[in-house]
């Protein structure tokens, strides 16, 4: 995908699913507004190898959708 989309736009497309995005256009706080898609996929692991092998010089990954509640978030 060549196309950069807005936040809104990639969080309809790839409900549920964890995101690699590229070259992220993000607020002052990094919340990412828009950006392209180099990958997706419900698999979370598969999201990272495929950044590792891509190697993009910036980018973000998110999760699009629920975290179940019981979910452990390490920071």
């Amino acid at each position: 995908m060549d196309e950069v989309f807005s936040m809104e736009k990639i969080q309809t497309d790839f409900d549920s699913e964890w995101v690699l995005i590229e070259n992220p256009e993000t607020t002052e706080t990094l919340e990412v507004k828009r950006g392209r898609v180099l990958w997706h996929s419900k698999d979370r692991d598969e999201v990272y190898r495929k950044a590792l092998e891509l190697k993009p010089k910036y980018s973000a990954i998110l999760y699009l959708g629920t975290m179940p509640k019981d979910a452990a978030i390490i920071l």
